[in-house]
């Protein structure tokens, strides 16, 4: 009997008394995304059907290259970086008065705070240049008493013209956005600093704005990139920005398109080169709310790199 039990194998931990086996290894197999393939063949055959298309067409590319750092656009460049950063500038002061009147207790100056971002955001911009414009219709003199006086025309010069358009109707903008900054500050930070004896001016300048970055900077920068791009509308009003400089170019030089894709070129540059300082920008101010502050895009790279170096080593 003993010898009978010896010899019986050993059951398993089920206790169902068969002898125990070895677990079979898991085969994980991949899912294929077929549609992810077809898609991603699709936009490559359109894309390199476009570039195709656009290297037969009636395009003298040597004018293109020739053309881009011509003085006269260098100037149309430097232009619009003026009148952009100059015309934000105002917006952005013009935004933070009227955000700040727009929250006052006070009702008068709470309706013409409404009275103007309810008039420069529901006209276009473009009507706007025009009305600035042709100002010298309406107005002959600009007359302010003793303080200023002379002809409408020797005042609104093209550059003046271009800032207070582009300016006046930015500042209907940030003035929204400046006040949804502001309300998203907690009310308590208001009512400490005013248990401490600071007045509203003195708690809205150290306490409430410097909190309120946070949510002003993103929109901000997005603001100052379409405005780069909006200063083109300028050139009605006899403005010599990026576009009017090519287009001076080609309607003397015939070169209609070759001297808007220069433009196109130079937008594109603009607009990369501001979008990587708003990064930065957005990213020092949103220290305060994050614990660690995503990577950098040269960062990202770095990792990338040292990871692929490092894997080799791994699999030996």
């Amino acid at each position: 009997m003993t010898d009978k039990l010896s010899k019986d194998p050993a059951p398993t931990p089920s206790g169902s008394g068969s002898p125990a086996t070895p677990y079979e290894a898991i085969k994980a197999v991949p899912v294929r995304h077929y549609g992810r393939w077809i898609s991603a063949v699709v936009v490559v055959v359109l894309l390199g059907w476009l570039v195709y298309a656009f290297s037969q067409g009636n395009i003298i590319w040597d004018t293109v290259w020739d053309k881009l750092f011509d003085s006269s656009i260098i100037d149309g460049l430097w232009n619009t970086i003026i009148i952009s950063v100059a015309s934000m500038a105002l917006g952005l002061v013009l935004g933070i008065v009227f955000a700040v009147m727009r929250l006052s207790k006070n009702p008068v100056t709470g309706a013409v705070a409404w009275l103007y971002i309810w008039f420069f955001r529901g006209t276009p911009v473009y009507v706007q240049l025009l009305v600035w414009f042709n100002l010298s219709l309406i107005f002959e003199y600009i007359n302010l008493g003793p303080i200023y006086k002379n002809e409408t025309v020797d005042v609104m010069t093209p550059f003046m013209v271009a800032l207070l358009g582009l300016g006046l109707n930015e500042g209907a903008y940030m003035a929204e956005i400046v006040r949804a900054g502001i309300q998203s500050v907690d009310e308590g930070q208001t009512e400490a600093a005013h248990a401490l004896g600071m007045s509203q001016t003195k708690t809205m300048r150290r306490i409430v704005l410097p909190q309120a970055m946070r949510v002003i900077v993103p929109p901000t920068g997005n603001e100052f990139i379409n405005m780069l791009k909006t200063s083109s509308l300028v050139s009605a009003v006899q403005y010599t920005e990026l576009l009017r400089a090519s287009s001076n170019i080609g309607s003397t030089s015939s070169a209609v398109m070759e001297m808007l894709f220069v433009a196109s070129i130079w937008y594109l540059a603009l607009t990369s080169v501001f979008s990587v300082g708003q990064y930065y920008l957005e990213r020092r101010f949103a220290r305060g709310s994050l614990r660690s502050l995503p990577p950098t895009p040269w960062q990202r790279v770095k990792t990338n790199l040292t990871t692929f170096k490092r894997s080799p080593e791994a699999t030996r």
